[in-house]
């Protein structure tokens, strides 16, 4: 089995070495994580609390949408892919300079949408879409370059991401509220294939190589119908088509669903590290059959969906991933303490009282207060336990040589990647 992520846990723990940039913009997980699970913090503290601060175009409910699904899921997503490509292909997508004005672009299209006026609009959506475009081609390049076949859709899908956002925002723009809202289905159910799809390997790859003695399948065949049946889902809602759309997202949602059964989860109860995962996966799985009940005509609200994949979903699996793939490749022993694990309840009780807020009841809007709170408590704690490794180098991460180190250093041969 092809090895996804590198995964190993240092012989020693020596005294931190001090923040370089080199070091922070070595893989694309340490900017990307960082920015999105910061914006995730203020981007929900600013709609919930301050929404008076919101003067961009977007404004209200839409920008909070955009926000979430682009502006930090999304961005969570390019970070994971450009750091496990690099594990994929043995070629890293992005680093350095580039990797730095890959976060810039970030940071100008978050700032453009809350600035008033149609240029910071246009600027911001020029910024968002060349990151998704950039991305896809750095990602493109690892790929096709390594003739990884397995994941030649991968910088299809990140294209496919940025394409979403650009019909969003065009939608945006005329103010046609129906058309701006199957925009955003489309990017959230494109951004799901790539949660399925990424998902689907590492859980089952993390499970056995954490739990001494476990085998589980790793569902490789049932996976290819399960993105089969999410791409359907997919194009038979481009092509508004809702009941096709409905039987091909419960295909997925049900695969989903059978696939963790399979996993044993009740084997990964004390792993924090797994359990939080297959949680995260299976609320996926749930959240595309409320998807399919929608699209099937059954009386439920459009918030329910989007609430069900996007934050019972999307954010307990991103919650898990930007903790354990940043242990991993930060050469950190593989274990949770107390502080990781109040991040994963807290997620997980935002996500909780996030969907009780949509019940038509007079705790309501306590429900979406304590949600925010626990939400921005969550990513807050994320931040003030991970910030200081991201900015540092590797555990065990040999320092760059001096000038005259290097200046007296014989040549190195050099080989391909």
């Amino acid at each position: 089995m092809a090895e996804l992520l590198r995964i190993e846990e240092p012989a020693g723990a020596p005294p931190p070495a001090p923040p370089q940039w080199s070091a922070f913009l070595e893989l694309g997980f340490r900017p990307l994580y960082l920015l999105g699970c910061g914006w995730a913090a203020v981007a929900i503290a600013l709609w919930i609390f301050a929404p008076q601060l919101l003067q961009g175009r977007l404004g209200g409910v839409v920008w909070h949408a955009h926000e979430m699904l682009w502006g930090f899921i999304a961005t969570i997503a390019v970070g994971f892919l450009f750091t496990a490509g690099s594990n994929w292909t043995g070629i890293n997508p992005m680093k350095g300079r580039s990797l730095g004005l890959l976060s810039l672009l970030w940071l100008a299209a978050r700032a453009g949408y809350l600035l008033p006026g149609a240029m910071a609009f246009g600027v911001a959506a020029a910024c968002e879409l060349l990151l998704f475009a950039w991305a896809a081609v750095a990602l493109g390049r690892a790929v096709y370059g390594a003739r990884s076949r397995r994941n030649y859709g991968v910088p299809l899908l990140v294209l496919a991401l940025g394409a979403a956002d650009a019909l969003f925002l065009l939608a945006a723009g005329q103010g046609d509220h129906a058309l701006l809202m199957q925009r955003f289905n489309l990017g959230l159910l494109c951004m799901a294939v790539i949660a399925l799809l990424v998902a689907r390997r590492i859980i089952p790859f993390f499970a056995m190589r954490a739990v001494a003695g476990l085998d589980i399948p790793m569902h490789t065949r049932s996976g290819h119908w399960q993105l089969g049946a999410a791409g359907l889902g997919l194009l038979f809602s481009l092509l508004d088509r809702p009941a096709a759309a409905a039987w091909a997202l419960a295909a997925a949602g049900v695969i989903a669903l059978a696939q963790v059964l399979a996993w044993k989860p009740w084997a990964v109860r004390r792993v924090p590290l797994l359990w939080i995962l297959y949680l995260g996966y299976a609320a996926l799985g749930a959240g595309l059959l409320v998807a399919a009940a929608q699209a099937g005509g059954w009386p439920v609200r459009a918030a329910w969906p989007v609430h069900a994949i996007g934050v019972a979903g999307f954010a307990v699996l991103i919650i898990g991933m930007v903790t354990r793939t940043a242990l991993g490749h930060l050469g950190r022993p593989l274990r949770t303490d107390r502080l990781i694990v109040g991040c994963y309840l807290l997620v997980i009780a935002a996500a909780a009282l996030r969907l009780l807020a949509l019940l038509p009841e007079a705790f309501a809007l306590a429900a979406l207060h304590a949600s925010a709170a626990c939400w921005v408590a969550a990513f807050a704690l994320y931040l003030w336990r991970f910030a200081p490794m991201l900015i540092r180098p590797r555990i065990g991460q040999a320092p760059p040589p001096t000038a005259q180190a290097a200046s007296t250093a014989p040549p190195r041969p050099r080989t391909s990647p």
